[in-house]
């Protein structure tokens, strides 16, 4: 009986390797070209491991327990199903918004959770396909909304806009309130933290997070005449490996055929634009 218990579990096994080098083989098909030895896809094969840039901060894209070191959220769940498709392991190197890009630009990991596609950054890292699209949104105390009920009450020059270093936010700051004062703050800080703490009148963030947020820092609110500068995120990739950037975007496109995001999104409460 333990014989055939054996045998039983030995033939899974070997049907689940087989079937993962099929999804492989049909993935490689669909590029245009073959692989080459400059190509991060090659080097992750050969070595058997993913490395993944990820800051960890992003509640609930990616977050890391600081008791465990673990990272856990949407990202999260996407890395490790991108590697175990390709039938490696996965490392999540730490990385911070000011240096996720040239975490990528030196090599410092094959690709990154993902990060709100903007001109900036692609001038010197590669895209892949997006699979989420969201809105931005001020926070402000939830005891002056009164004071700061619109997007231009906060574009004053006695208003304080805090942005964390390195983000999209911090870009985008500038062109929305061009008039305000604004505070950028290094991570581990954050934006949010300077509102809450009284030193900034409001911060803008991402939709996903603002609702996070809120719920978690009840005192905080969400400036509430509307979502703006609709954006996409994806993960990034070395600007000129197209080989490793059409394998990652193929499979997105596999991925979303097969509703994996769709039952992401409803894992974590999330809901694309």
């Amino acid at each position: 009986m333990l014989r055939q218990d054996y045998s039983h579990n030995f033939y899974l096994n070997q049907l689940f390797i087989i079937m993962k080098k099929i999804f492989l083989i049909a993935l490689l098909a669909l590029l245009p070209f073959s692989l080459n030895a400059e190509s991060n896809l090659d080097k992750i094969l050969s070595a058997g491991v993913l490395k993944v840039g990820t800051t960890g901060d992003w509640d609930p894209m990616t977050m890391k327990d600081p008791a465990t070191n673990k990272y856990k959220g949407f990202d999260i769940d996407v890395m490790n199903e991108l590697a175990k498709d390709m039938g490696v392991k996965v490392e999540f190197v730490p990385a911070e918004w000011k240096t996720i890009v040239s975490g990528i630009t030196s090599e410092r990991y094959d690709i990154s959770t993902s990060v709100t596609k903007t001109p900036k950054r692609a001038e010197v890292a590669g895209f892949t396909d997006t699979y989420y699209k969201y809105g931005t949104v001020p926070l402000v105390l939830k005891k002056n909304l009164n004071k700061f009920s619109t997007w231009n009450s906060l574009n004053n020059s006695n208003v304080t806009i805090a942005t964390t270093l390195g983000t999209s936010q911090e870009e985008k700051a500038k062109e929305f309130f061009p008039k305000s004062k604004l505070n950028s703050v290094e991570a581990p800080a954050r934006d949010f933290q300077e509102v809450l703490a009284g030193r900034a009148d409001g911060n803008i963030t991402s939709s996903t997070e603002a609702n996070k947020l809120v719920i978690k820092y009840p005192q905080l609110a969400i400036v509430p005449d509307g979502e703006k500068n609709p954006a996409f995120l994806a993960m990034m990739v070395p600007k000129k490996d197209k080989v490793w950037n059409d394998f990652v975007s193929n499979w997105i496109k596999k991925k979303k055929a097969s509703g994996f995001f769709k039952t992401l999104l409803a894992k974590y409460n999330l809901k694309s634009l």
